[in-house]
């Protein structure tokens, strides 16, 4: 499959159904472990009236078809979920250069522990490795771990 045809762009609310099936695809395989907190349409539901219409919500698409999205708030990389088909095709690397140059000063997000592939692919895209948890501040209650980038020169955290 080519990625020659991508375009990354804001979702809108007609691509909620996508969105969510791409979510639903990418958790179910990169983290068969971890416990789900919601339901499938519980899921679709969330993405069709929270995510999508109220939050800055971007999608990757290849001739028409969602498959990545990504999720921002300010700071924070609240989501990103690539349909397992389309992983290592640098779709996700392009959806992180825009969160960089969308929040200059730097980014925060949290993954979980037990995804390796995710933890090295945010390594490789230059995040650091910050706060472990217990898990007992998310829904799934499973361990997770904060990375953070800033850029070269930026103080703090």
């Amino acid at each position: 499959m080519e990625t020659n045809n991508l375009a990354v762009r804001r979702a809108v609310d007609s691509d909620a159904a996508a969105v969510a099936e791409v979510w639903l695809r990418s958790f179910t395989a990169a983290l068969p472990s971890v416990r789900r907190a919601h339901t499938d349409a519980q899921v679709r539901a969330w993405i069709r009236e929270m995510v999508v219409p109220a939050q800055e919500t971007w999608v990757a698409t290849v001739e028409g078809s969602v498959v990545a999205m990504m999720v921002l708030d300010s700071e924070d990389l609240d989501q990103l979920y690539l349909d397992p088909a389309w992983q290592g095709r640098g779709i996700g690397g392009r959806l992180v250069d825009l969160a960089k140059q969308r929040s200059p000063s730097g980014l925060t997000l949290w993954t979980f522990q037990v995804n390796r592939a995710a933890r090295r692919f945010y390594e490789r895209h230059g995040f650091v490795a910050g706060e472990s948890t217990d898990g007992h501040r998310n829904e799934e209650r499973e361990p997770d771990i904060q990375y953070v980038w800033r850029p070269f020169g930026a103080r703090g955290l």
